[in-house]
């Protein structure tokens, strides 16, 4: 599918590939075909022109976008993999993913290296001469406008390199972080064929047509849709601006996730064409309020980092479900789906993820949701196995951030989500004080922890002792997550107040 990509960019060179928006909704070209290959291709070279070889890691902290699209197509064509970094995930998180990936390069814009600000002083402790995202001994590289303080830049003129032939083999292609630890994080590693399969996936499922765009700011839309002919927009973040992007591009697909949908509900958008939501819960309801929106059609996608798309689902159907459970639909082509140990949902297909990082690889995904399969042999959900909490379509994951909760005068600390109301979850931290501390104490140690964790920051703090269950007498996260609803119904502290 890159390689498609690839070709189609240079055969369309005139043609709009990226689409920008104003906060009024004119929509305006970003970049062209040809401007999107030949950034590629600057990359390209300039990657190769620092010695990186098929093989290598390149972490990649770059905004959604012509640039960050580049590097990726740059990175796959020298058979390298890229390691996706997040900077908002907080210090500690970042740092131990970095020695997990280890990459050889990191590749940040000026926005990401501002919020990675925290890491200079340990650069500095280090006797490295780059700043931010470089604490660890890699070298730190600018894509796009470089800022003051800010690594030196990426050249993309590196005429005098001489690319090597595209690789066309097998390989591993991108690193994605999920959960695990601080001290031991997890990620999954996709190998260039397991993404190729499920970007066919997607084109099969959405089947864009040239010229026409397309919304939507992943991956997995940009790509097939770009390769089909299609320009793509990535979608506004006001939801104001998102319903005039809507209005003036009429677009023939749409993905956003469903936070975004009743935000841009709110804001009385009309849709066009087909919509997609996925990357949270989406249900029957705001389906249906997406297709008397104007959708001609409304999908759920039900997807894992691990397998993406695994089975999609359209509004009539899920609405005239009337089983228990959530019903995701049937497993798309090349997927199989069966119930494992404790009704655990599996799944395989040629779109799997290979492994995690540092793990042999495993032909089955444990998806941590429980469920069965119908009479239909669809997928009907029955809730979580595991602690993962689900908040605006960010899969945040406690174990990362609950041991720096047990600051002095903290006996136990659980992160739980709490239901919000059309799939979404709250996120609450619920600390057990010691029984002499200082509540107000308490609440004062805890600022800078929850400070640090970035967008996984808690929306409510509460003080309170936390159930314990079992003959271990551990920590009930039900319990809690029931005790934490039912504190923040009558008015939790906001985390940080």
């Amino acid at each position: 599918m890159l390689d498609a990509l690839a070709h189609t960019l240079r055969s369309r060179p005139d043609r709009p590939a990226v689409l920008g928006t104003t906060r009024s909704g004119s929509v305006r070209t970003k970049a062209t075909c040809g401007e999107l290959a030949d950034l590629a291709e600057g990359y390209a070279r300039a990657l190769h022109a620092r010695g990186l070889r098929r093989g290598d890691t390149v972490g990649v902290a770059v905004r959604p976008g012509p640039r960050a699209l580049a590097v990726l197509l740059a990175v796959h064509r020298l058979g390298l993999r890229a390691a996706v970094l997040d900077p908002g995930a907080g210090p500690d998180v970042l740092r131990a993913r970095l020695a997990l990936a280890r990459p050889d390069l990191v590749l940040a814009d000026a926005t990401a290296q501002a919020v990675a600000g925290w890491a200079r002083p340990l650069a500095r402790r280090a006797r490295l001469a780059l700043p931010d995202l470089a604490e660890l001994g890699g070298p730190v590289a600018t894509v796009g406008r470089r800022l003051p303080g800010c690594a030196p830049a990426l050249a993309t003129d590196a005429r005098a390199s001489v690319l090597p032939r595209a690789v066309d083999e097998d390989g591993d292609a991108v690193i994605v972080f999920t959960s695990g630890t601080t001290s031991r994080p997890r990620a999954v590693v996709h190998t260039r064929s397991s993404l190729a399969a499920g970007m066919a996936t997607v084109t099969g499922l959405v089947r864009p047509e040239p010229r026409s765009p397309v919304l939507g700011g992943t991956f997995f839309v940009l790509v097939p849709s770009l390769a089909s002919g299609a320009p793509v927009a990535l979608p506004a973040r006001s939801p104001r601006v998102l319903a005039r992007q809507l209005r003036r591009l009429a677009p023939q697909a749409t993905y956003l996730t469903p936070p975004q949908l009743r935000a841009a509900l709110a804001a009385d958008a009309r849709f066009h064409g087909r919509v997609w939501t996925g990357s949270a819960p989406a249900s029957a309801e705001l389906l249906t309020r997406v297709r008397r929106a104007g959708a001609c059609e409304a999908w759920g996608v039900y997807a894992l980092t691990e397998l993406f798309p695994a089975a999609a689902v359209e509004q009539a159907e899920k609405a005239a479900f009337t089983g228990e459970g959530d019903l995701v639909g049937a497993p798309l082509p090349g997927v199989e789906a069966r119930p494992g140990p404790g009704g655990e949902v599996l799944l395989a297909g040629p779109a799997a993820r290979d492994r995690y990082l540092g793990e042999e690889p495993e032909p089955w995904v444990r998806t941590g949701d429980r469920g069965r399969l119908d009479e239909a042999g669809r997928i009907v959900l029955a809730g979580r196995c595991k602690d993962m909490v689900l908040r605006r379509a960010e899969n945040i994951y406690p174990g990362l951030y609950e041991p720096a909760l047990h600051v002095p005068g903290v006996e136990l600390a659980l992160l739980v989500g709490v239901p919000a109301g059309d799939g979404d979850e709250r996120l609450v931290a619920v600390v057990q004080p010691h029984h002499e501390a200082d509540p107000a104490r308490v609440r004062a140690a805890l600022a800078g922890p929850l400070r640090r964790m970035g967008t996984a920051r808690p929306d409510a703090l509460v003080l309170a002792d936390i159930p314990l269950a079992g003959r271990s007498l551990k920590p009930d996260r039900a319990a809690t997550a029931r005790l934490a609803a039912a504190r923040t119904t009558v008015g939790a502290t906001e985390a940080g107040r």
